[in-house]
């Protein structure tokens, strides 16, 4: 392993830390959470999950809470960018419904 590879594992670890003690909590406290999709160059990617994934107020807590929550704590974090996506399951599950709908409207 080399230095890059060690920094960025440290860093990656101290990020995480950061996150289970200071942001986490809080949108746990909302019924959500928040998984980590990237770390690179100073720029966090994550996504938000259960009841915060897809709150109108999302931007709102990346701006005032999570991105202030790490640039704080981790000097070498320059923006947290919340990526806001449908997730697979999701998709499925309105393609099912979409099936199913086709289904019995070409039966009645």
């Amino acid at each position: 392993m080399d230095d890059k590879e060690r920094d960025t594992i440290e860093r990656r670890q101290a990020l995480e830390d950061v996150l289970d003690r200071q942001v986490r909590p809080l949108l746990g406290a909302h019924g959500g959470g928040l998984t980590l999709l990237s770390m690179e160059e100073g720029i966090i990617r994550f996504r938000l999950t259960g009841a915060c994934s897809g709150c109108p107020a999302a931007s709102l807590t990346t701006e005032t809470l999570i991105q202030t929550e790490l640039t704080q704590a981790l000097p070498w974090v320059r923006q947290a960018v919340l990526v806001q996506e449908t997730s697979a399951a999701l998709l499925d599950q309105a393609r099912a419904i979409l099936r199913q709908r086709r289904g019995t409207a070409g039966k009645a």
